[in-house]
C-alpha cells in the first residue's frame, strides 16, 4: 500500500510540475511564495490516470501481439491445408500428361501457397502405396494408377514468438489429402 501511494505522490509531482515539493516541505513546511494550490495540487488525482495507464498498457500489448502472432499461425495453416488440397486435386488429374509427377505436385502447392516460404515446405506424396519423400520422383508417373489413391502430406515450420519470449520449440503445421485417381 505503501508503495501505491509513493507512486501515487511521484505522479502527482510530475503531472504537476512542482519538482522538489519534497524538499520545501521538509525543510520549512510552508509553501514557496507564488503557489497558493500547491497543498490542492498534492491531494488531487490529477496523476492517477497516467500511473494506471502505464501499467495496464504493457500488459494489453502482450496480449494483443500474442493474439496476432497465433492469428498469423492459424493463418499459414488454413493456408497450407488449402494449397495441399489443391495440390492432390492436380496429382489426380495429371496422371497421363506428367513425367515427374512429385514436381509437379510440388509446384501446384507453391502456386496455392504464395505466402509461405517454398523453401521451407516439406512435402510427401504417396502413389499407389509406394511413398516418396523428395520433390522430385521423375519417371514414376506408372504408379498413377486409375482408380487407386494418391496422398499428398506437407509440413510447414511456424513460430510461436512474443516479445522473445518462444512458446514452443517445435512448432510444425501439417495437412494430408487423399484424392482418388480418375
Amino acid at each position: 500500500m505503501r508503495i501505491l501511494r509513493g507512486l501515487h505522490k511521484q505522479a502527482m509531482r510530475f503531472t504537476s510540475g512542482l519538482r522538489g515539493l519534497g524538499a520545501w516541505r521538509r525543510e520549512s513546511g510552508a509553501p514557496p511564495t507564488g503557489c497558493r494550490s500547491c497543498k490542492a495540487l498534492l491531494h488531487s488525482d490529477e496523476g492517477s490516470p497516467l500511473v494506471e495507464m502505464a501499467l495496464v498498457v504493457p500488459v494489453l500489448m502482450t496480449v494483443m501481439t500474442g493474439l496476432i502472432t497465433f492469428a498469423m499461425a492459424f493463418s499459414n495453416q488454413v493456408t497450407l491445408t488449402q494449397a495441399v488440397g489443391t495440390a492432390g486435386q492436380y496429382l489426380s488429374q495429371i496422371r497421363t500428361s506428367t513425367s515427374d509427377p512429385c514436381a509437379d505436385t510440388f509446384t501446384a502447392l507453391k502456386n496455392a501457397a504464395p505466402g509461405l516460404n517454398s523453401a521451407n515446405i516439406t512435402m510427401s506424396v504417396t502413389m499407389n502405396g509406394t511413398q516418396y519423400t523428395a520433390n522430385s520422383c521423375s519417371g514414376k508417373q506408372t504408379q498413377l494408377v486409375q482408380g487407386s489413391t494418391v496422398t499428398v502430406y506437407a509440413k510447414y515450420p511456424c513460430n510461436l514468438e512474443v516479445y522473445k519470449m518462444n512458446f514452443t520449440t517445435a512448432c510444425t503445421l501439417a495437412a494430408k489429402v487423399t484424392e482418388y485417381e480418375y
